[in-house]
């Protein structure tokens, strides 16, 4: 493989278009240059980081500081997916449900690939875990926040329908039905829409970086397919898990809607 190393220089110039952007925000009165700012210098400082993580963690396969590394990247996830509610369950339940339904489905879909369809030993060899667990908590992040976000806007703004069918006699799953299919179709659009244009509009991020460093591009499209089946099955999963567990949670033992579960 022949990779071409990036000079500070190289990142530099390519900086100058977030400068450009920003300062167009600016221009236009957009009024989100400083977001764009912060998000560029968080970014940098982040993969920065990773980078320098990483190179150390890849020296080592020490389960416990592996599993410790994927923890923290759970953590943070379960955090990303609570920050983008707009009206998020109250106490725990407003960062466990998010945390709870990709534990089970990322994880449990990553550890099926390694160990069933890659193959490698040991299983949790870090320059493949870590990588392939990254992807798999960021696609499932995005599905498991917008589906839990409409399903609370749906309930919220819904709330006579709700309580209208529970005082004709329905339960609590039927009484909500219609909503959580909406909010798990919602959830799911993103990555069905990737799968729908991949390698006619775009090239997706791991085949253009396998072919950057590289490797024959008949071996990235099946390794870009494989990661793409495994995003599909993980955001399913994680979707249907998270808008199970939070449409419950808006009912009580005695199937009453109960909305003051939600913050403003």
């Amino acid at each position: 493989m022949n990779l071409i190393l990036l000079s500070p220089w190289d990142l530099s110039l390519a900086a100058l278009l977030v400068l450009l952007l920003a300062g167009l925000s600016w221009r236009l009165h957009l009024g989100v240059e400083k977001r764009v700012l912060i998000a560029a210098a968080r970014s940098t400082v982040q993969l920065m980081l990773v980078g320098l993580v990483l190179g150390s963690l890849f020296a080592t396969t020490h389960f416990w500081l592996i599993g410790a590394m994927a923890a923290f990247m759970l953590s943070v996830a379960g955090w990303e997916v609570r920050a983008r509610q707009k009206r998020r369950y109250r106490g725990f339940w407003g960062y466990g449900i998010g945390a709870l339904s990709m534990f089970l489905s990322s994880f449990s879909i990553t550890v099926l690939a390694l160990t069933v369809i890659i193959r490698i030993e040991p299983w949790y060899q870090p320059q493949y875990l870590i990588p392939l667990l990254g992807m798999l908590l960021g696609n499932t992040m995005t599905g498991v926040a917008v589906a839990l976000d409409n399903l609370t806007r749906q309930a919220s703004d819904g709330r006579a329908l709700i309580e209208a069918r529970l005082l004709l006699g329905a339960r609590w799953d039927e009484a909500i039905g219609e909503m959580r299919r909406d909010a798990l179709r919602s959830g799911l659009i993103p990555v069905v829409n990737a799968m729908g244009t991949a390698g006619l509009v775009s090239l997706p991020g791991m085949m253009t970086g396998q072919i950057l460093a590289g490797s024959p591009p008949l071996e990235a499209a099946k390794y870009q397919l494989l990661i793409m089946f495994l995003i599909a099955g993980g955001t399913g999963l994680g979707s249907l898990t998270a808008v199970w567990i939070g449409s419950r949670r808006l009912f009580d033992e005695r199937e009453r809607l109960r909305l003051d579960r939600l913050g403003l």
